[in-house]
């Protein structure tokens, strides 16, 4: 009887030893203030986590920079910024070694375009794809939350909005600043209807989403006129559905 009970929990460990990391992807439309940042260090599950923000999309702007940091002083994690323009140094750290010793990726907002064009030139796409299977949260707003699905609506190009390809963590499009600029609403469903998008979601600046293995969890929102929506065909017309909403956790 000993024996097969040790060879039932020796089982039950070897099972939970090689099960696999949640991958986890938490996007806003835009907004990305202190309770949203709380929501993301909660996903982590680790007290005082290593949340790294990436602000390639706005050339590495000192301003951005200050202001996570700002933003990041009252609360419990720490803070670091991985830049993508500079001079290589002996002493410096490769962006994979960055990348994969922190808890959380909070991308910020700009040229998705130009994002991603020298996330892929640098090697860091691949890195983040590393990253998001080992368990480590993935998250952002606006650029930081298109950046991560298959495609969508974009502002990185003069004279109006257009698509962009993007990394397909999740295979759908998406939509952020959804009802904040009045172009990407009627272009994101014109570009659904056409085909050249898929259905996907979008989200309105001060509403989040947050998905596990590619999966809808669940929607929160900071006010009562934020929401998140599914965006798809259905008898050849464009079908809104406006997704279940939580309250944002006001967490201490």
């Amino acid at each position: 009887m000993k024996k097969i009970l040790f060879l039932f929990f020796t089982l039950l460990f070897a099972i939970s030893m090689h099960a696999q990391p949640t991958r986890t992807i938490f996007i806003t439309g835009g907004d990305m203030s202190a309770p949203f940042i709380k929501c993301i260090i909660s996903l982590t599950h680790k007290a005082n986590p290593r949340i790294c923000m990436i602000p390639t999309a706005s050339a590495d702007n000192p301003n951005a920079i200050i202001h996570w940091y700002e933003t990041c002083a009252d609360l419990p994690m720490h803070p670091f910024v991985l830049r993508t323009f500079l001079n290589s140094s002996p002493e410096q750290k490769s962006f994979e070694e960055i990348i994969l010793s922190m808890d959380a990726i909070v991308v910020g907002g700009g040229s998705t375009l130009n994002m991603i064009a020298i996330w892929k030139a640098q090697g860091i796409d691949t890195v983040l794809r590393k990253a998001y299977e080992k368990g480590i949260v993935m998250s952002g707003g606006s650029a930081g939350s298109l950046c991560w699905f298959t495609s969508g609506i974009t502002d990185s190009r003069p004279k109006q909005l257009t698509l962009v390809d993007c990394l397909g963590f999740i295979r759908t499009s998406h939509c952020p600043h959804y009802h904040s600029e009045a172009g990407r609403r009627p272009l994101y469903q014109q570009e659904i209807l056409s085909g050249h998008l898929p259905a996907g979601y979008a989200c309105d600046d001060r509403a989040g989403i947050l998905f596990q293995n590619e999966k809808l969890i669940k929607s929160v929102a900071a006010d009562q006129n934020s929401h998140t929506y599914f965006v798809s065909i259905a008898d050849g017309k464009i079908k809104e559905e406006q997704l279940p909403i939580e309250p944002l956790p006001q967490t201490p």
